[in-house]
């Protein structure tokens, strides 16, 4: 098998164990045995297990934020690219649920490597959201008193709700098209019947 391949193969393995045993709870020989390779041979590509979610959750948020990336070139309104934004996240969290639990295993880590990597990969995908904010604001579309660091995390932050509600509840009465609509709505015009009176 070609390096490549079997770095590929250890990245899908690790994801799916975390996700099942959780982080502390995984073994390296657990990953090993998912991905039908010898314990020593994970040892070839990474040096312990901190070192292995950061790369799933660099190769996993890395492709997120390419696929992203390519959808909102396309797009000039920042209603509409929010809108882009929340969808696709929404819809890949649900379409895989090995990578939601692996973020939220990483966000609510306190370990210190897994505190200093945040400024990579998971930063450069929110930051995307206040990208999208501050666009808005100079296209006068959105509102100026928005902090675009705040926005951005409120809105991640009810996307990861949602993930694990659907990690916990397979059958979860929140349908994927209902949530994507509600969430775009809650963001883009509020809860108040009418904006316009407040």
């Amino acid at each position: 098998m070609k390096t490549a391949d079997k770095h590929s193969k250890i990245i899908r393995a690790a994801t799916k164990v975390f996700a099942k045993k959780g982080f502390f709870n995984a073994r390296i020989s657990d990953i090993a045995k998912e991905a039908k390779v010898a314990d020593g041979t994970i040892y070839l590509y990474f040096n312990n297990k901190y070192d292995m979610l950061l790369s799933v959750f660099e190769e996993k948020i890395g492709k997120l934020v390419e696929q992203i990336n390519s959808q909102l070139e396309k797009e000039d309104d920042p209603r509409r690219m929010l809108e882009i934004f929340i969808a696709n996240h929404l819809r890949e969290m649900k379409k895989n649920k090995n990578l939601a639990e692996v973020i939220q295993i990483e966000l609510r880590q306190t370990n210190k490597i897994i505190r200093d990597y945040r400024n990579n990969k998971f930063s450069e995908y929110l930051n995307i959201i206040s990208t999208i904010i501050k666009l808005g604001q100079a296209k006068d579309v959105f509102r100026k008193d928005i902090m675009p660091g705040i926005a951005k995390r409120a809105i991640f932050g009810a996307m990861d709700e949602i993930a694990r509600i659907w990690n916990i509840n397979m059958d979860s009465e929140y349908k994927i098209e209902d949530t994507e609509l509600q969430v775009i709505r809650i963001f883009l015009v509020g809860v108040l019947e009418n904006p316009s009176a407040a």
